[in-house]
């Protein structure tokens, strides 16, 4: 009994359905990316005095939301979203050291001066938040 196809026909691994996944993967990922990086920035609260511990950061500059940044990677078809490396004046490390807590070196009137900071997650929460959103962004989404 011959239907006129290949039984090969009928697998994954064809590469209209291959390129249809990717696509796919690409699209969602790119969108889970945008909606944390929203969710991210708007939790960080413009204002003088620093953010009590446990809770989202104060933005002095501006600078924390205003490098925010999200992109699908291709190689390892996943999204990296969260903060550039800020090297303005030495302060490299203080994205990581506001996510999770840690110590570092400031130079203080010319003095080395050992700070420690508690952590004031930002990128987490977002992440955790938006991630419940995921399953129904998947839905429907390779045609």
């Amino acid at each position: 009994m011959n239907v006129g196809f290949e039984i090969k026909q009928l697998f994954f691994d064809r590469p209209a359905v291959i390129s249809r996944v990717d696509s796919a993967t690409r699209n969602v990922l790119s969108k889970f990316g945008a909606f944390v990086r929203r969710t991210a920035k708007g939790s960080i609260r413009s204002r003088k005095t620093p953010a009590p511990p446990g809770s989202p950061p104060s933005s002095h500059t501006g600078l924390l939301k205003k490098f925010i940044f999200f992109g699908y990677d291709p190689a390892h078809r996943s999204v990296v979203i969260g903060p550039t490396r800020l090297d303005r004046r030495g302060h490299g490390q203080a994205p990581s050291l506001l996510e999770y807590g840690g110590q570092t070196t400031l130079v203080r009137r010319n003095k080395l001066v050992r700070a420690t900071y508690r952590a004031r997650p930002y990128m987490g929460p977002a992440f955790a938040q938006e991630q419940p959103k995921l399953p129904a962004m998947w839905r429907d989404s390779v045609k």
